[in-house]
């Protein structure tokens, strides 16, 4: 459970070498021949019917995946926090109902809004913000990122907000938003260190969170719990900020930035002696790795979107977790 262990989800293959000669553009001026690198010119992440195509793709194939209970399906359309948890919430799936998934609902993702940054270098990535005909009245933010022009566009965050609660994006006079870097100093937390300040505050409390559901809340939860008569629950919490993990951030009008971060938690239930672990459902036994005789550890990645203000108190907003793995002794 140490914080250096590195995801269970092999990050994807960088193609810099490749991306550096197909980005390349060659421009003739009165003075000769100048070289534009793509990956360190300033240019929208991409064109809004990109943004647009890219979600209509990536919906295709989550359906198709959860209609069949087949990760392979949405693979590519996937990828770090997102991935994770859906490719384990499929793995359940797949070994409780082999022939798909009889609760099967497609997706339908409308009202889509689409932040699109203007940056250098990869990454690029944009941030579409949509209605869903599930989850209620939330809005549906969803992360893509790709690593070259030949890459597929992939979702990496998916989070769940309340209606007003998305704010105002800073962007310039063509619509086009500004990427905060990881790290910034000019908010009050930087993007890079959210992961590993939420998962300290979630330890240990403290003042850099402010009170909420994914806060304060989830913290007296967790505490209620651990207290149980017969039975003992730890928690561990650790930062994922790393390769496909990576915090994406972009600017607010008000000066500050909206954060999309990853972090992962275990969940140890221990038996007292002569007592036992509660019976986990078959989603959970389907992602248990040995006997739950004593105790059981579960391990969850949580993807979280945050208002990080110029000043102040760091606000998380909406938070999406699943369970990636669990081990019986």
């Amino acid at each position: 459970m140490s914080q250096d262990r590195g995801p269970r989800r092999p990050r994807r293959l960088e193609k810099y070498a490749l991306i550096s000669a197909s980005a390349t553009a060659l421009s003739l001026t009165a003075s000769g021949c100048v070289v534009v690198h793509g990956e360190r010119e300033v240019l929208p992440s991409a064109t809004r019917a990109e943004a647009a195509k890219a979600l209509e793709q990536f919906t295709t194939a989550y359906n198709a995946a959860d209609k069949a209970y087949d990760a392979s399906l949405d693979a590519d359309h996937t990828t770090g926090a997102l991935a994770a948890i859906d490719s384990a919430r499929l793995k359940a799936g797949a070994a409780n109902h082999p022939d798909g998934n009889p609760a099967h609902e497609p997706l339908e993702l409308s009202d889509a809004k689409f932040t699109i940054p203007k940056k250098a270098g990869w990454p690029r990535w944009f941030v579409a913000d949509t209605k869903a005909n599930k989850g209620g009245t939330a809005r549906w933010l969803l992360v893509f990122t790709r690593d070259g022009l030949d890459e597929t566009w992939e979702a990496a965050y998916l989070t769940l907000v309340a209606p007003g609660k998305v704010p105002e994006f800073k962007t310039d006079q063509d619509g086009w938003a500004e990427a905060v870097p990881a790290n910034a100093t000019d908010v009050s937390v930087p993007p890079a260190d959210l992961s590993k300040d939420y998962a300290t505050y979630l330890q240990d409390g403290g003042k850099t969170f402010a009170d909420g559901v994914h806060t304060s809340s989830w913290r007296a939860l967790r505490e209620k719990r651990s207290t149980r008569p017969g039975l003992v629950t730890q928690y561990i919490d650790e930062p994922l900020a790393n390769g496909d993990y990576a915090p994406l951030a972009l600017r607010t009008e008000d000066g500050g930035a909206l954060v999309f971060f990853t972090s992962r938690h275990f969940e140890k239930q221990t038996a007292a002696r002569g007592a036992s672990v509660p019976t986990p459902n078959k989603d959970v036994l389907a992602l248990t790795d040995g006997e739950i005789k004593q105790s059981l550890t579960m391990e969850f990645v949580s993807n979280e979107v945050a208002l990080d203000p110029a000043d102040g108190q760091v606000s998380v907003l909406g938070r999406v977790q699943g369970l990636t793995s669990g081990k019986g002794e």
